[in-house]
């Protein structure tokens, strides 16, 4: 995204200083993540940009001007995801707008994300998962790769989550391990054996190595001893999914470790707690996944269904 262009004069500073103040009030006062708040910020400049090559201030936009930009990305072929982002960080900065008594009225109270149904995530079948988590490939950091893989699959976490892991967060005997997630907030969630074992193994051999008798408080660490960053996971996941000829994408994992709970029977409140989500409405999207799949059982099995 393009970073906003300087309009000059008075008006740039106050809107450079809304700007900087609407970060702080991310930070500080909603708790949430750095990674949430970039997401955020990264919209907007984009949104601000636009509204800049057409003499429009962050402040003096109207509904018209955020239905011409959200045309503008669908122009641009941007997913629906992107455009869904874009309109949560938009109300937010109109709420904040609202709450500081800089505009009167939101021109985003009416905004509705574009539907998503058809957008479901996608879920790996079990047998694609015992192939991936099976693979092995002849790198230095294998060890750590099938741990990270194993317990992405095994409990669900975000690569966000899995990255900032700390040894002390696990409880290796009671197989289970304090999560910090969005806004800060921390929940609980199992362990399987296999990824324990996979974890105590890593740790005790490649860790150790890494290390070189230094000491930090990360699980999973990178070849200078430092955690591991989202983008060289997401390199290392694309390696393990292209030679077992699989397609993934930074989330199959959890998608996967969500939809064959329900499958197996989970109730949606336990997955809903395993998962993070705030909101129950963000894990029901999982259930028409599995009714999908009980429909497609449905109509192959069934003497009377076609």
């Amino acid at each position: 995204m393009p970073s906003i262009p300087s309009l000059g004069g008075p008006r740039a500073l106050r809107d450079s200083k809304v700007f900087d103040r609407f970060k702080a009030y991310l930070t500080v006062e909603k708790g949430l993540s750095r990674n949430t708040v970039e997401s955020y910020l990264l919209d907007l400049k984009g949104f601000f940009a636009y509204l800049s090559e057409r003499g429009i201030g962050p402040i003096d936009f109207t509904k018209e001007d955020i239905a011409s930009y959200l045309a503008f990305l669908t122009d641009k072929a941007y997913s629906t995801a992107s455009r869904s982002r874009f309109i949560a960080s938009l109300r937010g900065y109109c709420k904040y707008l609202i709450m500081e008594k800089l505009i009167d009225e939101d021109p985003s109270e009416t905004l509705h994300p574009p539907k998503q149904w058809e957008r479901l995530p996608k879920a790996l079948d079990i047998s694609d998962i015992k192939t991936l988590l099976e693979t092995e490939l002849p790198l230095r950091f294998h060890e750590r790769d099938t741990a990270m893989l194993e317990l992405l699959y095994s409990s669900g976490l975000r690569v966000s989550e899995i990255v900032s892991l700390k040894i002390e967060h696990i409880n290796f005997e009671g197989g289970f391990m304090r999560v910090m997630g969005k806004g800060s907030k921390e929940r609980v969630v199992p362990i399987n054996q296999r990824a324990i074992e996979k974890i105590k193994r890593y740790i005790s051999n490649l860790r150790a190595e890494v290390l070189k008798g230094k000491t930090s408080p990360y699980l999973f660490l990178s070849n200078r001893a430092e955690p591991m960053t989202r983008q060289r996971f997401w390199q290392a996941l694309k390696e393990y999914g292209k030679a077992a000829g699989l397609t993934l994408t930074p989330h199959s994992l959890r998608h996967s470790f969500a939809t064959h709970l329900l499958d197996g029977g989970a109730d949606l409140r336990s997955v809903q707690k395993m998962l993070g989500h705030a909101d129950i409405s963000t894990t029901q999207i999982y259930t028409k996944v599995s009714a999908d799949k009980i429909k497609k059982t449905y109509r192959q099995h069934h003497p009377r269904a076609g």
